[in-house]
Formats: structure tokens, sequence, C-alpha cells
């Protein structure tokens, strides 16, 4: 199926919510610290995504039964929120999507970021700064006329020059009035491969970058926790893109630096 091209309006509803989304993320960042839990972190999302006139998109979609995503340490993603109380040394990925307005017919906006719960080991620190980079370089190769396997192709081979793994089962998607749309965006492959980008396709880019092997399992109670299978640290970061004549506008980007850790706070992540 081929990817929507969105309108200027249509563009200009994405920002709203990619601001949205962003925000409620730097907020939760600022929050962040040992002792809180999964769920403390459920409600803050929760609350401030309603505050602003928007829905937690995760609430209810497909039956999952919480606001936000919050996966720590080997889980790599769509962990549900909980008792868990964070410890010293955990990193945790918060996955937040708004939709805005708050209507049937509102728009996505999808933002992740790995974040350090006090002192990481120098581990953590590895797999977390390789796929916070390894977004940037992904998003670099955004441009009309190119190609989607170049955004694979340049995150593998970063990921894979620092001794860690790309996870092959999740990928980015195209987004819009729908939480998954076309393209799949793969966080690894060829270059020139795939179909080719085009101003106004708006999709997410979003690593998921082990410390050991690519490989993970599903969990087979909830049925929604993603773990690596060797039970190894996992990081990701995410961002919603348009593609642009000139290249690509980042359509969550930050109104101000993630703060990542209390003394870890950057720009672009």
């Amino acid at each position: 199926m081929a990817a929507d091209i969105k309108s200027p309006r249509d563009i200009e509803a994405m920002r709203i919510a990619g601001a949205m989304a962003a925000e409620t993320l730097c907020l939760v960042g600022e929050k962040l610290r040992p002792g809180m839990t999964t769920e403390e972190i459920n409600t803050i999302v929760h609350d401030d995504t309603i505050r602003r006139g928007a829905r937690p998109a995760p609430l209810d979609y497909k039956g999952f039964p919480k606001s936000v995503c919050t996966s720590v340490n080997e889980i790599v993603c769509h962990r549900i929120p909980g008792p868990y109380a964070l410890k010293n040394g955990d990193i945790i990925n918060v996955d937040v999507t708004t939709i805005y307005p708050n209507t049937r017919d509102g728009w996505h906006g999808d933002t992740s970021a790995t974040f350090y719960i006090g002192t990481p080991t120098q581990e953590a620190r590895h797999v977390v700064e390789t796929c916070r980079k390894a977004l940037e370089i992904g998003i670099a190769q955004v441009r009309d006329g190119g190609f989607l396997g170049d955004i694979g192709a340049a995150i593998q081979e970063f990921v894979e020059a620092q001794g860690c793994s790309v996870v092959r089962d999740f990928v980015g998607h195209g987004i819009g009035q729908k939480f998954h749309e076309s393209p799949q965006v793969k966080h690894y492959g060829r270059r020139g491969d795939g179909a080719r980008m085009r101003a106004g396709m708006i999709f997410t880019i979003e690593p998921m970058v082990n410390i050991g092997s690519w490989q993970v399992e599903i969990d087979p109670i909830d049925k929604w926790t993603v773990r690596t299978k060797d039970g190894e640290l996992s990081a990701q970061f995410e961002h919603t893109i348009v593609v642009t004549k000139g290249g690509c506008e980042i359509l969550t980007k930050r109104p101000r630096p993630l703060r990542l850790s209390e003394n870890v706070a950057v720009v672009f992540a």
C-alpha cells in the first residue's frame, strides 16, 4: 500500500499533535526519579495529555490498558505500566503518543526517549547513547527522492560499528489520523532498497538498539511486553518526521532540552 502524501493543512495538524507529545515527554523527564513507579509515569502522561484537550493513543489501542508504554532495562517496548519502582541504575524508555484533537479523526504525535535513573552503568550509557545517535543518523538520511532503505542502512551500519544490534521485529511506521499506516520504516537494510520518500510523507523513525543480540520475545502472559531474548539491555528513541523538499522536519521536536537524567540534558534526543 502506498504511503499517503499529507496536505499542508494535514502537516500543520500533525505539528500541533507532535508538539503536545514532545511537551509531555519533556515533563516526564523532569519528574523521573528513583522510587517512582511506572504507574505514576502513566498518571503523569494521562493527566497532561487530557489537560491539553488531547487523548493518549495507547489507551485501549487493541486492548492496551494504559496511556503510555514504560519499558525498563531489558524490555524493548510495549511494557504496561504498573507497580514496578524505578531503581538507581535503571534505564527506561517512555513512549508517548498524543491524539489531537480528542475526536475520532484526531491526529497522532508519536515520540519516545530512554532515560537514566540515577547513575547509569557504563553498559547502559553505551546502549542509550548509541541509540540516541542512531536516531539522529537515520533522520539525516531523509530527503525527497531518497529511499527508505537508506535510513535503515545508515542506522544499522552505525549501531553495529558500536558493537550493538538493531531489533528487526519492530519498525517505524507511517502515521497521521491513524496510529499506524504505510510505509514501514526498517532500522536495518541496504541503501537503495524500499520505496522512495516523497515530500509530504509522514512517518516515525524509532530504532530499538540492544547491547547483545537483536532477537526478542513477546511475553506469553500479557501478550504485549517485548524483551531481549538474551536478557541484555535495550534502548529506544523516536521522532515523528515529515519529508520536505529540502530534507525533513521533526514534528516532535522538543521545545527545550530533554532531561535524560538529573545530570544529563540533550537538545536533540
